[in-house]
């Protein structure tokens, strides 16, 4: 799950991602471009404690450092992976944005710990996330990274599509609003876990008369 400040509203970060977590989150990121880095430095320590999970900081390198967070996940315009790396400590997380053809040739020499495709479908958080890829072609970039390198999609995910991303080739989704939207995360996040199962075709077994 990623953090969004106008999606917290005036609730507690520390509190909505204990929920997430509990629903079965597996790695929060941090990301709010506009709060002062002391402001932003209190919250990634505060999670680090409250959590059992990794806990990432979008951008900021220095911050995640400082908090002892996990990682950081850096865009195509940040600071690049394999300028950072020689930097931080063994096992400190690197995550890559990747968008298109072009950004998966730049992030195939980085060393990224995993791609972050996306925008798979639209997605109002973040409005310069550009068109929507879709399945097919969050699918075709998945492909383009590295063997070994994980992919989680991204953009507009929610309990009743992420199974199309899954089948395309993430191996996880990322998320902010099917989340932070919700009155209960806890239950949200949970529902992103265990999704309902997809609707058989015609004809399949399941359809047959006492399955």
């Amino acid at each position: 799950m990623i953090t969004d400040r106008p999606l917290l509203r005036d609730r507690d970060p520390v509190a909505v991602c204990r929920a997430a977590v509990r629903g079965g989150a597996t790695m929060l990121q941090v990301r709010d471009k506009e709060a002062p880095p002391r402001e932003l430095l209190h919250l990634v320590r505060a999670l680090v404690v409250a959590v059992p999970v990794p806990v990432l900081v979008n951008d900021r390198v220095d911050v995640a450092l400082a908090a002892g967070a996990a990682g950081a996940h850096l865009g195509q315009d940040d600071v690049p992976v394999g300028a950072v790396r020689p930097y931080v400590p063994a096992g400190f997380v690197l995550g890559i944005s990747v968008g298109s053809a072009a950004e998966a040739d730049r992030a195939r020499s980085a060393p990224a710990d995993y791609w972050s495709v996306g925008p798979c479908f639209a997605t109002s958080t973040k409005p310069d996330a550009g068109a929507p890829l879709g399945p097919a072609g969050c699918g075709a970039l998945a492909r383009l990274a590295p063997r070994g390198v994980p992919v989680i999609g991204i953009g507009g995910i929610s309990a009743t599509n992420a199974h199309l991303i899954l089948r395309a080739g993430a191996v996880g989704v990322a998320v902010i609003a099917a989340v932070l939207s919700a009155a209960d995360p806890e239950t949200a996040a949970r529902a992103l876990v265990s999704p309902a199962p997809a609707p058989s075709p015609p004809g399949s077994l399941r359809d047959a008369p006492g399955s």
